[in-house]
């Protein structure tokens, strides 16, 4: 059910408004970048000034079907708060409860299965120091083992614990995990750590030798990964999809 009276619209103020639009943009910036799978993964959001409840897709729309309106609001304990002829996705809420509840900073979380984050997340070194993009993100990367489809609620604090306060994680054998303070950074975040699993994926196929990189090199750009995500970046990136979106002509804002 996607919330199209006025009575249910007047429950939502401005600024679970505005989360539902930039969340609803970045399920459609993911379609766009062919980054979805069918029904399966997830993009969170928490509802500002609500600690214990959050945003997220209902189970039966494709990403590019997601509008702001058809956002399904899930408290902390599962119950369901908005109407939604759907429900959610049982993984989602394991995966996404797990990180709301630990991480007060984690305002948005982004979870996928893109062809070339599991096809790192399924190598036994995982993300490798092979280009300047992976060397951004691995000095906040963490690692989670495959413990088959998350649908046990204990998982969670394993999630917990591996994931620690870092804001990536590889999902090993199953896809890519990133945290963000916004939604619009949290998808920054995924669009870097998607690159650079593109490019290892690009360079491991060429079947010759990789470059060694400096250590020295490679800890300075682990400190620029560890900062770049700031407000003028963030602001300027998401602006300039948003842009992207606009001349696709999602109609995400309803």
């Amino acid at each position: 059910m996607v919330l199209e009276n006025e009575a249910q619209l007047a429950l939502i103020d401005a600024a679970e408004w505005q989360a539902r639009v930039d969340l609803a943009a970045c399920y459609r910036l993911i379609a766009l970048h062919g980054w979805d799978d069918l029904l399966a993964t997830h993009i969170s959001m928490r509802v500002p000034g609500a600690r214990e409840a959050f945003l997220v897709n209902p189970f039966g729309l494709a990403f590019e079907e997601i509008t702001a309106s058809s956002l399904v609001k899930v408290a902390q304990d599962g119950t369901l708060l908005t109407p939604s002829d759907h429900g959610i996705n049982p993984a989602a809420f394991t995966i996404h409860s797990a990180i709301h509840e630990a991480r007060a900073d984690a305002h948005c979380v982004l979870h996928l299965h893109s062809d070339n984050g599991t096809a790192v997340s399924a190598l036994a070194n995982g993300l490798l120091p092979v280009n300047q993009t992976a060397m951004l993100v691995e000095g906040d990367l963490a690692y989670h083992a495959f413990e088959g489809v998350a649908l046990d609620l204990d998982e969670r604090a394993r999630l917990q614990a591996d994931l620690g306060t870092r804001n990536y994680m590889l999902l090993r054998n199953h896809g890519t995990l990133v945290t963000g303070g916004s939604v619009a950074q949290a998808y920054l975040r995924c669009y870097t750590l998607e690159k650079a699993c593109a490019a290892q994926v690009c360079a491991l196929s060429m079947g010759r030798p990789l470059q060694p990189v400096d250590a020295g090199a490679r800890e300075r750009t682990h400190e620029v990964g560890r900062t770049m995500f700031g407000e003028r970046y963030v602001t300027a990136g998401w602006a300039a999809m948003l842009r992207k979106l606009e001349r696709a002509g999602a109609e995400y804002a309803r």
